[in-house]
């Protein structure tokens, strides 16, 4: 085996365990919160009716703090740092805004070569609605809708190799090229009170490409607050969520 091949194979266990880690702690959270919602949600139903009584219509606000976009970073060589908040109108509809910083620092693709460097703010605006037949548990199951955008520059570069035609070194790329991006989000999620003004939440996302301008060099590897371009459109939360 070259050296050039170990790298490689090296590079994509490495990419793979890092994965796995994410990928077990999505899990983790999302047992956490169907355990502690599981005795609520046996009422998910007549969502979309009125729920008349007493409480008053303005519930407070919250805000919240994505862990599975930090620990993603933490742990692979993209993610983001995302909080969020919301108002509470009757315990049914959640007008929402996140926003958030991501980062991308992709060396050495496996399969390209391609060096990829991004970081940039974003945002997301929308609202949630309540699922459950009894709106006034503290627990939720819900439905929302978000558009998304932000505006970023990429670093993009291969380091030198042989031309196979003409024989000589060569190389290529761009750095600080103008891309943006708006995108809308379809989401189902869960949220348990656990204890006083504190809830966990777990959304899963279907993400969908409105508007965008990927620069000179076609479609970018990484998008920050959307996700990686090649993959899935799926995205996942993990939102630690604080009533005010």
């Amino acid at each position: 085996m070259t050296r050039a091949s170990r790298t490689s194979t090296s590079t994509s266990s490495s990419a793979i365990s890092r994965r796995s880690w994410v990928g077990r702690l999505l899990t983790l959270s999302f047992v956490i919160c169907h355990l502690a919602f599981s005795v609520s949600a046996a009422h998910a139903q007549g969502f979309l009716k009125w729920q008349e009584d007493s409480i008053p219509l303005f519930r407070g606000v919250a805000i919240g703090f994505d862990v599975a976009g930090a620990a993603q970073r933490l742990l692979s060589d993209y993610g983001q740092y995302e909080v969020m908040g919301r108002v509470n109108l009757h315990d049914q509809y959640f007008p929402t805004i996140e926003v958030g910083y991501g980062e991308a620092s992709h060396k050495d693709d496996v399969v390209t070569g391609i060096n990829y460097a991004t970081k940039a703010p974003y945002f997301r605006i929308g609202a949630d609605v309540n699922l459950l037949k009894n709106k006034h548990t503290g627990n939720r199951v819900f439905a929302g809708l978000r558009y998304g955008f932000t505006s970023y520059k990429v670093d993009i570069s291969r380091d030198p190799f042989l031309d196979p035609i003409w024989k000589w070194t060569t190389s290529y790329g761009v750095r600080d090229e103008s891309c943006y991006q708006h995108w809308a989000e379809l989401l189902l999620g869960i949220e348990a009170k656990v204890a006083g003004p504190l809830h966990l939440g777990w959304s899963a996302r279907y993400r969908r490409r409105l508007a965008h301008d990927d620069g000179r060099m076609g479609k970018t590897w990484y998008v920050p607050g959307y996700g990686i371009q090649e993959s899935t459109r799926l995205g996942y939360t993990f939102n630690v969520i604080i009533d005010i």
